[in-house]
């Protein structure tokens, strides 16, 4: 039976990268490996099909002579992989899946992790006060973690005690199985059932952790909020996360601002508004009126004839920009015209006259006004 195209196993073309074929690899053999599809009776060879074709197209050399010889190589099958006296596939390599690295790990949780792994990452919540937002503050926060049990230093052991070697994988951690197949052994390498992949078995746990050699502890943490800062902007404590368990960096801590909301003042990025009221004699005469900024009462002259909705703008009295402190919004003032009400008779009179004045219909004009219509329209 003649053997396929290695691209065409790969399902790439002849002139794919190297990442290319590695990317096609990987989605084949997490779909035809035997461990993970056993419902298919070919599964096995297909994946010893892809690992043959992966093992030539990713090496430069193997894949140059390949493209130049194809099946028919002079050098007998691209180390071994080419089928030869004794039966399909005798002299194809013993296949240890360890070899494979983290290719493997990903898809099956395969091994040990053998190098030092970063802690975790953690999220703290942190509600400020509106003025805190825009000028920055200083706060000391309590975080949860988990850090190094200092009973037992880490072992997970009693004081006075220690961890023995597990028997199971001879401090290893991990064990394998060997399947011989119609290509040869395949090896596959799984965290040990009795250890859990740590190498040690615990015979008298500390009391304190409880054998896992790390405990939750609460840690104090100042944390310098920057101005400008606004609802949602996360802040990164780097090294302030969860510590590695095994020697690697630790996390990071992500602080995650809430504002509460102002009693006078709306934000809109780094501008501020608030809302001024007036009177109808403030607005028709002019005045000047105080009103309150981020940093104090300032004087604001009203012009005569203010219409309500009028905005008033202040440079520079806004909200500090995040990473510019020196950069900084606007406040705006929109007023408010507020109609008298609860008028003494007198006060009414003074009005009608103004109106008069002024040529405005009182509702005693308009009611006549309307009262004409009606006898104009209905006789």
């Amino acid at each position: 039976m003649s053997k396929r195209d290695y691209y065409e196993v790969l399902g790439v073309s002849r002139s794919a990268t190297q990442e290319e074929i590695k990317k096609a690899y990987r989605k084949l053999a997490r779909q035809y490996h035997p461990d993970v599809n056993k419902n298919d009776p070919n599964a096995q060879q297909k994946f010893a099909e892809i690992a043959e074709a992966y093992a030539v197209l990713s090496d430069p050399e193997k894949r140059a002579r390949y493209d130049q010889f194809g099946h028919e190589d002079p050098a007998q099958g691209f180390g071994g992989f080419q089928g030869q006296a004794g039966g399909p596939g005798a002299g194809f390599a013993d296949f240890d899946l360890g070899g494979f690295g983290d290719i493997f790990d990903m898809f099956f949780g395969g091994g040990t992790r053998r190098g030092p792994v970063r802690g975790h990452d953690l999220e703290y919540e942190m509600e400020i006060s509106f003025e805190e937002a825009a000028f920055g503050t200083n706060r000391e926060i309590q975080v949860p973690r988990t850090e190094t049990c200092s009973t037992c230093g880490g072992s997970g052991a009693r004081p006075g005690t220690k961890p023995r070697v597990c028997q199971a994988c001879n401090g290893t951690g991990e064990q394998q199985t060997v399947t011989n197949t119609p290509f040869g052994r395949m090896i596959n390498r799984r965290p040990c059932p009795v250890c859990h992949g740590r190498g040690q078995v615990i015979d008298q746990p500390c009391p304190d952790c409880r054998g896992q050699g790390r405990r939750r502890v609460r840690r104090s943490v100042d944390v310098k909020v920057p101005p400008g800062v606004d609802t949602g902007t996360r802040l990164r404590m780097a090294g302030y996360g969860e510590p590695s368990p095994n020697g690697g960096p630790p996390g990071d801590l992500f602080v995650v601002i809430r504002v509460q909301p102002h009693e006078v003042f709306e934000r809109e990025g780094t501008n501020i508004y608030v809302d001024v009221p007036i009177s109808f004699v403030q607005a028709a005469l002019g005045d000047e009126i105080e009103i309150p900024t981020l940093e104090g009462k300032v004087k604001l002259r009203i012009p005569e004839g203010t219409q309500t909705g009028t905005t008033f703008r202040l440079r520079g009295k806004g909200i500090p920009k995040l990473g510019s402190p020196l950069v900084r919004g606007d406040q705006h003032i929109r007023v408010h015209v507020v109609t008298p009400t609860n008028l003494t008779e007198r006060q009414k009179e003074l009005f009608r006259q103004l109106a008069k004045e002024l040529g405005e219909q009182t509702h005693e004009q308009q009611r006549t006004f309307m009262e004409r219509v009606k006898d104009a329209f209905l006789g």
